[in-house]
């Protein structure tokens, strides 16, 4: 708390609280605060709620008066739109109180869902988080664990030895590299608390309080901002890697980059970051990884990742260089073809400010859904060695030219001929630029500048939606 709250802030509130249980002698131990400590203080001069969970009591197990606590801290954060902080520790729901726990799981369940996308929600685990408590973080908008001291997981080692006759560490179950790496179930793996602690406040200073606020806005000076260095980050090659992230830094403000999901899906990359001082959500396919190819987990972490800074009014940046959806018979059994929706759908859905720039290749369906002028992206900017087109050239002259080739007396040298047709009718993007689909194609180092000026004149972007419910987002 003291790690997280500006100093002297914090009020606690529920001090004198004490569980009901008179069962299993349970009436004979009674702790005041019933292992939850909740209250509310500032964070950077900003109002933020925030209960942690003590470990040494009861092994931070959650019983009807300590759900009670957490509810009352919820509803409170809720109605004074401000976000909620969770520092999870807990052996899970106190068994002596068989139902009645569950049901104060439930209660926070449910209100973590009213929660959602109307106050940013943080969950840092910073001790175990095992059975139903998993639930509650995992509705919330960013997960942070620290390295072998948490762990999260439904079933521990030992049921699932028993089941499943698996021999497993709880790290290698559940564990922050873990969940980090393979399940993406955790956004930030820390190296100890202090650490984790510091990336909630980071991450805090990227959001508004709520919904209806804008995201923050820093002061800034405009200087010099062509940025040279631009012009010879992507190779000449279209087949030759490079690293998206330099790109990133060079278009945002100095040190203003915050990745998240840094090792899950490394083929994306999304974060937040400052251009001219405002909030921005950066989403970025990485050729260094995969050529930048969209695949199933690409998919989902982008999707979640759009839809939270559309819920909290962050403006979007698109970084686009991708070939295409991976392709094989593991994506598509696996569902390629809704995970890969989803990205889509929430793009489109997305109404704050977005802005996509088109650093290199954009081909076939995966130019539609990194945010095209096509599903509702404000401004579209090439550099002039983009490529946007149906597919790479090699292919497409495959196709296109079969007959021609297959006639040739030297197949080869035809195929490179009709390769190098292709690319020079659809090597560039003044072809989608003719037809609007491109609003302006751009020097590498003005890019920076471009966007400056774009999120400025974008910023009291409004847009009518339908009347509906909600929409049916392909889960």
């Amino acid at each position: 708390m003291q790690l997280l709250l500006d100093e002297g802030s914090f009020e606690e509130i529920g001090m004198l609280v004490a569980h009901r249980c008179k069962d299993f002698g349970m009436e004979q131990e009674s702790y005041l605060g019933d292992g939850v400590i909740t209250g509310y203080g500032t964070v950077n001069g900003r109002l933020t709620y925030v209960f942690s969970q003590d470990f040494t009591v009861f092994g931070g197990s959650l019983s009807e008066t300590h759900a009670e606590k957490i509810c009352k801290l919820m509803d409170l954060a809720v109605q004074n739109g401000a976000p909620l902080i969770g520092l999870n520790d807990s052996g899970g729901a106190r068994i002596q109180e068989g139902v009645v726990s569950l049901g104060g799981y439930a209660d926070i369940f449910h209100r973590n869902v009213k929660a959602s996308g109307v106050i940013p929600q943080l969950s840092a685990i910073m001790g175990p988080c095992a059975g139903g408590a998993v639930y509650s973080p995992a509705i919330t908008d960013f997960i942070l664990m620290v390295e072998k001291t948490s762990y999260m997981f439904v079933t521990g080692p030992n049921v699932v030895k028993t089941v499943t006759h698996e021999e497993v560490t709880s790290e290698e179950l559940g564990g922050a590299t873990t969940h980090a790496s393979k399940s993406g179930v955790t956004h930030f793996a820390m190296a100890n608390e202090v650490e984790c602690i510091e990336y909630v406040k980071k991450l805090l200073s990227y959001m508004p309080q709520n919904c209806e606020e804008a995201a923050p806005q820093w002061e800034y000076e405009m200087g010099d901002e062509v940025r040279s260095a631009l012009n010879t980050i992507v190779p000449e090659s279209a087949n030759q890697p490079y690293d998206m992230k330099e790109v990133i830094e060079q278009v945002v403000d100095a040190d203003s980059f915050l990745e998240v999901h840094k090792q899950y899906a490394e083929n994306i990359i999304v974060g937040f970051a400052r251009i001219g001082g405002r909030s921005i959500g950066v989403v970025a396919n990485q050729p260094a990884c995969l050529a930048g190819v969209l695949d199933i987990e690409a998919s989902k972490k982008a999707a979640r990742f759009v839809r939270f800074c559309d819920a909290f009014n962050i403006p979007l940046l698109v970084l686009v260089d991708v070939p295409g959806f991976l392709p094989g018979t593991d994506q598509e059994w696996h569902g390629i073809i809704t995970n890969g929706a989803k990205l889509l759908y929430a793009l489109s859905e997305a109404t704050v400010p977005k802005i996509t720039v088109i650093t290199r290749k954009a081909y076939g369906g995966a130019y539609d859904v990194m945010n095209s002028k096509h599903i509702g992206a404000d401004l579209n900017f090439a550099w002039p060695n983009a490529e946007i087109a149906v597919m790479g050239a090699k292919g497409a002259a495959e196709i296109i030219f079969k007959k021609e080739i297959s006639e040739a007396a030297d197949r080869e040298a035809k195929w490179k001929e009709k390769e190098q047709e292709y690319l020079d009718k659809f090597a560039n993007p003044y072809g989608a630029a003719a037809r609007g689909f491109i609003d302006e194609v751009i020097l590498p180092e003005q890019t920076r500048l471009k966007l400056i000026k774009a999120y400025a004149m974008l910023e009291n972007k409004q847009v009518a939606s339908p009347k509906r419910k909600h929409g049916n987002i392909p889960l």
